[in-house]
């Protein structure tokens, strides 16, 4: 995979300092600290509610010392902002193509060296979605990795991570659990948040 802000040498030991310190000024508290398990896993980030998710889940990844891939539609990737969305951990994913992304996301995981953890959105959108995408379980479960629940709470400007799961073989049960971590937290459309 090609080099990204999260591994840019110079740069980003900087940015891993100033992360914590942006955050302290917007009023944000970073709660947590990345699992040596986790130092491989699929993450889970919600609430995503709004695109201003995207540049706090980049200083919060930071602040917690993480290196970050995420999978975005591939209109974020088109000239002249696709180099940029690449260099910030972004995948492009192409919705209409009948492929399939659960695969080549385990075979990317399983060939990725060194540290690396693949955040996704569960929701799949940023609009109210009942139903949670069951693609993170089946990535981190054919990959062999735990599942890194994180969060963006903008009720209370927290962001930070909670426990490490392990997927099973249930795999509506398993969602189940993890949307009961997610209850209390507030997205900053609060009203398009459904922990279930």
């Amino acid at each position: 995979m090609a080099r990204t802000i999260f591994d840019t040498p110079l740069l980003e030991p900087m940015l891993r300092n100033a992360s914590r310190g942006v955050l302290r000024v917007l009023g944000w508290k970073v709660h947590g600290e990345l699992p040596e398990r986790a130092v491989r896993c699929v993450v889970i980030a919600a609430p995503h509610t709004s695109n201003w998710d995207f540049p706090f889940t980049l200083l919060a990844a930071f602040a917690l010392r993480m290196r970050i891939r995420w999978m975005g539609k591939a209109s974020l990737f088109r000239p002249p902002f696709g180099g940029l969305m690449r260099w910030l951990g972004g995948i492009p994913v192409h919705r209409e193509r009948s492929n399939n992304l659960i695969a080549a996301s385990v075979e990317a995981l399983k060939l990725a060296p060194g540290p690396l953890q693949l955040v996704v959105a569960p929701e799949g959108t940023r609009s109210r979605a009942r139903q949670w995408k069951a693609g993170f379980h089946h990535i981190a479960r054919g990959a062999g990795l735990p599942i890194q629940l994180s969060y963006l709470d903008w009720g209370t400007r927290s962001c930070g991570l909670g426990p490490l799961v392990d997927p099973t073989d249930d795999v509506d049960g398993d969602i189940a659990r993890i949307r009961a971590f997610y209850a209390p937290f507030r997205g900053r459309n609060a009203d398009q948040f459904d922990s279930g």
